[in-house]
């Protein structure tokens, strides 16, 4: 007989009660153990006492600003943090994700959508738990010791910085990267302003990559925000 595979645990920090039951309604069905905490005091003891393999976490809680509560977390766990809010500005998006945050959905949300982006989310931590020299998306297979990428079974020659930026980009596969975050981790802190760098290299990169450049399927762009490579297109959006 084959052993039962645990449902994955997640921690919904939200303040309210019927956004609660609804996930607790749609990530049952969908075979996950849910647990909640109605504030973000409760939701960093939560995570602390439990270890929950993925947080649904609101921004607008009653005692702390979701943020602050991302902070704590990140003091001290690399749990995947899904943040879920009624904040769709720009300002919001990009502080959660600077602060730590995996991935950014806002309400109201479609139930497909969010079970997509958590399964993404654990299958990029069950990735980094089993360590791979090798990431392959589409039609691409990026060989991380060698530093070797191929399309197609085709060599693909890139620049110093376009391999940076590729790395970068697959090492947090799946997860929305600010401008900032790429910039800084790619030309260094003095360039973090700099976005044109960045579109120019993305261009670049995706005339490499990508099999229809114009419509890319995996460098795909977060409006104002930054970038994210979708290793399957079909699951992760």
């Amino acid at each position: 007989m084959r052993p039962r595979t645990r449902s994955p645990d997640v921690l919904v920090i939200d303040d309210e009660v019927q956004i609660r039951r609804l996930l607790r309604i749609t990530l049952t069905a969908a075979g996950y153990a849910v647990r909640e905490a109605d504030s973000g005091q409760q939701g960093v003891l939560e995570v602390a006492h439990r270890q929950p393999d993925v947080i649904i976490l609101d921004l607008g809680l009653p005692d702390l600003p979701g943020v602050d509560v991302l902070k704590r977390i990140r003091e001290w766990s690399s749990v995947p943090v899904l943040i879920l809010s009624v904040f769709a500005q720009e300002g919001s998006k990009v502080a959660a994700l600077d602060a730590g945050a995996d991935d950014y959905l806002t309400k109201p949300f479609g139930g497909g959508e969010l079970l997509a982006r958590l399964r993404a989310l654990l299958r990029r931590m069950k990735s980094q738990e089993e360590p791979t020299t090798t990431i392959r998306f589409g039609s691409v297979e990026v060989d991380l010791v060698d530093r070797r990428i191929l399309k197609h079974g085709a060599l693909v020659k890139l620049t110093a910085k376009e391999y940076a930026l590729l790395h970068l980009l697959v090492t947090h596969r799946d997860k929305v990267i600010t401008h900032r975050q790429i910039l800084t981790e790619v030309w260094g802190e003095e360039s973090a302003a700099k976005t044109h760098y960045l579109r120019i290299f993305m261009m670049r990169l995706r005339r490499k990559i990508e099999d229809e450049p114009d419509s890319p399927k995996h460098l795909q762009t977060e409006s104002n925000i930054g970038y994210r490579l979708v290793s399957d297109p079909v699951l992760s959006v």
